[in-house]
């Protein structure tokens, strides 16, 4: 959360807590379901629904006899969150785009905006410039202003603290793709967390994708270079300078080698053989430019029947074998899924990585899947982490929060 000239905010009462929480989690209600949920008495009930429709956190609706439900006694009154009050945003901040999502305070999308970006000029004063320029140009597109937004969620390639800083690297990488962006946000928005884009992606599955319901898994995002995010007993794992998902580590694994991505190794491996004069004489990647043979192209001819890219898809699931037999020794997951753009695309892969996987693992092999939420699966976690950090603190600013639609100032 930013800093303020004011004084602190007194911590928000128990009831006002308990009744929002439930109100963000559920559609049209009336105070006797709030009462039944929170356990809170009436007057109590009553008193912080009335307290939080001041805020502008709740709206009114009319009663059950306005709308023709309820034909004897008293008309309960009808309430709903304002889900519009303000606004949340979710970032992909990659190396080589920026996704950026304007969403409500449930976390229904309202615009969306990717940016390509030249990899080559990351330097930190142009990364801050594109980002703050990423954020104004969605909410222009979502008819929003930054002093509507209650928080924002920025996801990197990089490992975060619990602070959103990353440490420092050889070349300087992590640095150069979070350069301070959280004290950046904080000049003018309310609540900021700068995340691990992989840690995004884990919790995007948790909330939405492969992990609905599960408690100990990995996820793999799969596309230049390899990164994990990992939920164990149900918690994020971060570490002391959030590097549990960091996997320079893969340099040290026999038949792993490096951090590479799949993607990167399925490319690198078919211009690798046609380098070499590997690729068959008539072969449909043979004299193909190094543009055009990517691993793309070699999974879709495997599918096709092709015997020779075929054996560049039992490499491939080799791989995946063993890196998914790292996180099976070392966190003991229950599920371990493949994410990103490539994912969609590694079926055949992972069926091998499936069968390799026994013989692999000593612990219980992990259930390995692919994850259905492709490119968007970092900016659908930081919208997931926006809203949940929207919900944890939107009663703790005070005068320093955000201007709610229907509210003074």
């Amino acid at each position: 959360m930013s800093t303020s000239s004011y004084p602190p905010p007194a911590p928000p009462r128990a009831s006002l807590d308990a009744l929002l929480a439930f109100a963000w989690d559920t559609g049209v209600f009336v105070s006797a379901d709030a009462m039944a949920a929170t356990g809170l008495t009436r007057s109590t009930t009553i008193d912080a629904l009335d307290e939080l429709i001041d805020i502008g956190l709740l709206r009114e609706l009319p009663n059950a006899r306005a709308v023709g439900g309820y034909r004897k006694g008293r008309p309960s009154r009808r309430f709903d969150l304002r889900a519009d009050a303000a606004v949340v945003i979710g970032m992909d901040a990659g190396r080589s785009h920026l996704t950026t999502t304007v969403a409500d305070l449930r976390g229904d999308v309202i615009a969306t905006e990717t940016l390509e970006l030249d990899a080559t000029r990351d330097g930190p004063d142009e990364r801050r410039a594109t980002v703050l320029s990423a954020v104004d140009s969605a909410l222009r597109a979502a008819g929003r202003e930054r002093d509507s937004v209650l928080a924002v969620c920025v996801g990197v390639p990089a490992p975060v603290d619990s602070h959103g800083a990353s440490p420092d690297h050889r070349d300087g990488f992590w640095r150069r793709m979070n350069p301070d962006l959280r004290t950046m946000l904080e000049e003018w928005a309310p609540i900021v967390r700068v995340e691990n884009d992989a840690s995004l992606a884990a919790l995007a599955e948790g909330s939405v994708g492969a992990a609905v319901g599960c408690r100990d898994y990995v996820v793999l995002l799969a596309g230049d270079r390899f990164g994990a995010g990992v939920v164990i007993d149900g918690r994020l794992l971060r570490g002391a300078h959030g590097g549990a998902g960091e996997l320079v580590a893969l340099d040290r694994v026999v038949g792993v080698d490096s951090a590479d991505g799949m993607g990167l190794r399925l490319t690198g491996w078919a211009r690798d053989a046609a380098a070499a004069g590997e690729i068959p004489t008539g072969h449909p990647l043979a004299g193909l430019s190094a543009g055009e043979l990517t691993g793309r192209a070699v999974l879709e001819l495997a599918r096709s029947g092709d015997a020779w890219s075929r054996g560049i898809v039992d490499r491939a699931g080799a791989l995946l074998a063993r890196i998914t037999a790292v996180f099976g020794s070392v966190y003991d997951p229950s599920r371990v899924i493949v994410a990103g753009a490539v994912a969609e695309s590694l079926d055949q892969v992972a069926e091998v990585a499936r069968a390799l996987l026994p013989g692999e693992v000593e612990l219980a092999v992990p259930e390995l899947v692919l994850s259905s939420l492709g490119a968007g699966s970092v900016a659908a976690g930081a919208v997931c982490a926006a809203v949940d950090s929207a919900r944890a603190g939107v009663l703790h600013l005070g005068v320093a929060g955000p201007r709610l639609l229907g509210t003074a100032g």
